[in-house]
């Protein structure tokens, strides 16, 4: 059943949609004026709002605005006996769903509630695979407690205040979309799109295209109007990732749009002003590239006013454990799969190239490898370790004075226990063993201790 909140001044006429709305099978709540009901909406998730325009304390319009700053889904009706085009278009340009005048017909009203009501369930829709788009992707979160990512996450704190231009640098893999996007989310251009573009991934000859758009017309097979990412990001933040693979041509266009702030379409003329937030990233040495001459130097100034680089995996041991649970839960939907400290301590003496990313992957590996077992071994991660690590036991050499065999296997008994997690069967693998030759040492262990 759909949830209906109207809103109006006059008791009669609430009353008589209420009744009306409700015959047609919605259930409706009531609110006398727009204060009233923005609080009512704050609390409550309706699929849709049908409210007068002239209203005391707070009027529809500016009830709508505020629905529109708080990002609530719930699109908006307005109904109001003022019918003049000026109000009509102010309501439509701030996101009104319709425009109803009255006096009106119930017909009108139901067909109008039914359209509404079909919007709603696509913004509910799209809300629900934004989430899940975000689970697959870790959430948005940052995952930390090191004192590394620490000073990092408030570097990114501070200039996300300020209207600068951001260039994040460093290792591939260390989660520089995921800081930038951090960035845009506490800015004041967090109600506008967040929009990534990977420089490296688009052909030299489509990055103006791709930029700044283009007109119909304007090359062979433009046969539509077509707008560029800067103009898709307007009034939100725009992330160039990879910079330093952006032909120099593109470098001097995109120079130009970051001092004029306007853009110009491929094939157009008209200068389009554009209000978005730069973030560039890369994993090059950008002043090596300028040296050389591959890279522009007054562009690398114009994006290099606030650099940031989030530190290598190698460098916060102290967040290598927690984003392994991390991943494991996003993998495994809340399902427990506990690391062993032998898996841990694999994991912390990894020198890990590819840093969260690395991880990431690494994670989801093992628990193809390992999900029935109940919990992730060093056995698991086998394949992080080092080939100088597996050792060639043929090149063993038995020392002059002998071995106590005997102790060796209560050694490697105790070790494979450890690593293992004392788990048995896990254990019983380390040493190449079958699980009842491995109870039989076990035992052999116990008995003598």
């Amino acid at each position: 059943m759909a949830h209906i909140l109207v809103v109006d001044d006059e008791t009669k006429m609430r009353q008589l949609l209420a009744i009306m709305l409700e015959r047609a099978g919605y259930s409706v709540d009531q609110a006398a004026n727009g204060l009233e009901a923005l609080k009512k909406i704050r609390s409550f998730p309706y699929d849709m709002v049908i409210s007068d325009i002239k209203m005391p304390e707070m009027d529809g319009l500016t009830l709508l605005e505020k629905i529109k700053e708080e990002a609530i889904l719930c699109p908006v009706v307005f109904i109001t006996a003022f019918a003049t085009v000026d109000s009509a278009v102010s309501a439509m340009r701030q996101g009104a769903i319709d425009y109803i005048t009255k006096p009106f017909e119930d017909k009108r009203i139901l067909l109008t509630v039914n359209r509404s009501l079909r919007i709603s369930r696509l913004l509910a829709e799209n809300r629900e695979l934004k989430e899940k788009l975000e689970q697959t992707r870790g959430g948005g979160e940052i995952i930390f407690s090191s004192p590394e990512m620490t000073r990092t996450i408030l570097l990114a704190e501070r200039v996300a205040q300020n209207d600068t231009a951001v260039l994040l640098t460093g290792e591939s893999g260390t989660g520089k979309e995921l800081l930038a996007n951090y960035i845009h989310r506490k800015s004041n251009y967090r109600k506008g799109r967040f929009v990534p573009v990977n420089c490296a991934a688009i052909s030299a000859g489509l990055v103006e295209s791709e930029l700044f758009g283009h007109e119909k017309g304007a090359f062979t097979g433009a046969d539509s109007l077509v707008i560029g990412k800067f103009e898709y990001a307007d009034k939100g933040t725009l992330f160039l990732d990879e910079i330093g693979d952006l032909p120099a041509e593109a470098q001097a266009k995109l120079l130009r749009v970051l001092q004029e702030k306007k853009i110009q379409r491929v094939g157009g003329h008209a200068e389009l002003p554009v209000n978005v937030r730069i973030i560039c990233a890369t994993n090059k040495n950008l002043e090596k590239l300028v040296k050389e001459g591959k890279f522009r130097q007054d562009l690398f100034f114009r994006i290099n006013v606030f650099p940031i680089s989030p530190p290598p995996l190698r460098q916060r041991t102290n967040d290598i454990i927690l984003l392994a649970d991390h991943f494991l839960n996003l993998l495994l939907k809340g399902k427990k799969l506990q690391l062993t400290e032998g898996a841990k301590r694999i994991l912390l003496e990894h020198d890990w190239p590819g840093n969260v990313r690395e991880l990431a992957n690494a994670m989801e590996r093992a628990c193809i490898l390992d999900q029935d077992q109940g919990c992730i071994s060093s056995t698991t991660l086998s394949f992080l370790m080092p080939v100088e690590a597996q050792q060639d036991l043929s090149e063993f050499k038995l020392p002059p004075g002998g071995i106590s065999l005997e102790e060796i296997e209560k050694n490697f008994v105790r070790q494979a226990l450890e690593l293992a997690g004392n788990n048995q069967t896990t254990a019983a693998r380390l040493l190449n063993l079958s699980r009842a030759k491995f109870r039989v040492l076990l035992n052999r262990l116990k008995n003598e201790a």
